[in-house]
């Protein structure tokens, strides 16, 4: 409400015909009184509305979003940063720096719109050194920072670039795995290009005669498989054969390869090969990649108490096995706390999972699936209540020294173990964006 008050003064006129005389002097015929009587006016409106768009009293503090513009580090060494392309050239020119020390320079030059055939002309790096001059520092750098031991990245300050340049298509972890074995055995690049395509290749012969005696995570058997396969494309005794079996057992790591291939050189390894071939081509892991809001689409799902793997099986038997759902809002109630919880689609394998549920992580896939590791963490469903081991072709998880691991039915048999902590019924991998070529279906399962 507003309130506005006014004072009208009221005038006494006189009028022209009335005559006014003071001190006998005629005054103004219209003359205002000195003391006027006040009227006061009030007008009264009421406002309904409130303004639009009021500061409040206390607004919140704001954020200060913005970040100033922080260029990247430059890859060239601090050392180098002040010269001019003259400058940058001459050290190229006479070598004047350790390898990975001078390849930045090259790039610096490509920037400043120089071309490799005019480095190649002024410097006498050819365009294939270039190349391999700064993908080799490349691979130097992932190397360096995944891992602290100055002696192993020393031991390519001089001629590293050939060396690591045949190793970039690895991941940064077989990538340092390659090059410890590369310097331990004093690899030349041709060698060194062979166990990188060792390494790539594994994986891709999966169900190839011996394939499972050699441990992918070895940089050392991914080698002697390869020397292995190109031994069988030779007679039966043969002199090449005999040779490759060896530079084979040279380069093995594990023992169980070496005794494979210690058989095949004695002999007696034949018999076993058609046995291994019918294993590996009946190892079947169900595997799904789980999609970005597939838990959040789904119709129902499923919720497992979660124990990790290198904490031994006393979780796995302590975890909660009854976990109902119930009331109006299907509140979920375990027989008892639990600190991790997952919550998966009802896929057909876990659909029916009853008392005994729960899924295991592993923090890295490679001890799970060492034919195709991607480096990544696993959650693998295991149901407590089928504990007997009557599956050969199935796989159970069983404690092992260093914690949890899975085992093939047929493998456990062997040994005469006939309990395990459950079997799997389902791999679980992370989702991701760039990975489009695992199954995702959950009907096609074999």
């Amino acid at each position: 409400m507003v309130s506005l008050t006014a004072t009208i003064l009221k005038s006494s006129l006189f009028t022209p015909f009335t005559q006014s005389t003071t001190h006998g002097f005629p005054t103004n015929p219209i003359t205002r009184p000195v003391n006027p009587a006040p009227h006061t006016l009030t007008v009264t409106a009421n406002v309904s509305r409130k303004p639009q768009n009021m500061i409040p009293k206390n607004p919140p503090a704001r954020q200060n979003l913005y970040q100033p513009f922080r260029p990247p580090s430059s890859p060239v060494p601090p050392q180098f940063r002040s010269l001019d392309s003259a400058g940058k050239i001459e050290i190229l020119a006479g070598r004047l720096a350790l390898w990975f020390e001078y390849a930045p320079l090259i790039s610096s030059l490509y920037a400043e719109g120089l071309t490799p055939p005019n480095i190649e002309e002024l410097t006498g790096i050819s365009s294939i050194e270039q190349n391999r001059l700064i993908v080799g520092t490349k691979v130097r750098d992932s190397i360096a920072q995944s891992l602290h031991e100055p002696e192993l990245i020393a031991a390519f300050d001089t001629g590293g670039a050939e060396l690591l340049y045949e190793i970039r298509l690895l991941s940064t972890t077989q990538r340092v795995a390659a090059a410890t074995y590369i310097i331990d055995r004093s690899f030349d690049s041709k060698k060194a290009q062979d166990l990188a395509r060792a390494i790539k290749d594994y994986p891709s012969r999966r169900g190839d005669v011996g394939w499972v005696d050699f441990d992918y995570n070895l940089p050392g058997d991914c080698l002697a498989f390869l020397y292995y396969r190109q031994s069988r494309e030779n007679k039966n005794p043969s002199e090449q054969r005999t040779s490759m079996l060896q530079l084979a057992l040279d380069a093995a790591e594990s023992e169980k390869a070496k005794k494979k291939l210690e058989k095949e050189l004695h002999g007696g390894g034949e018999e076993e090969e058609k046995v291994k071939v019918e294993e590996v081509k009946a190892v079947t892991i169900p595997v799904v990649r789980l999609k970005f809001g597939e838990v959040a689409g789904a119709s129902s799902v499923v919720v497992l108490p979660v124990c990790k793997a290198e904490e031994g099986e006393r979780n796995v038997l302590e975890a909660p096995r009854e976990i109902n759902a119930g009331g109006d809002f299907k509140v979920v109630e375990a027989e008892r706390g639990w600190k991790r919880w997952v919550v998966l689609p009802s896929w057909k394998p876990v659909a029916a999972i009853g008392r005994g549920g729960v899924a295991v992580s592993f923090r890295d896939d490679r001890k799970v699936l060492p034919w195709d590791g991607k480096e990544e963490p696993l959650l693998v469903v295991v149901d407590r209540e089928r504990s007997a081991v009557e599956s050969g072709d199935g796989y159970y998880l069983v404690a092992g020294e260093s914690g949890l691991k899975l085992k093939k039915g047929s493998v456990l048999k062997e040994g005469s173990v006939e309990e395990s902590l459950g079997m799997v019924l389902l791999v679980v991998r992370p989702p991701r964006e760039d990975d489009d070529d695992w199954q995702t279906s959950h009907e096609n399962w074999e």
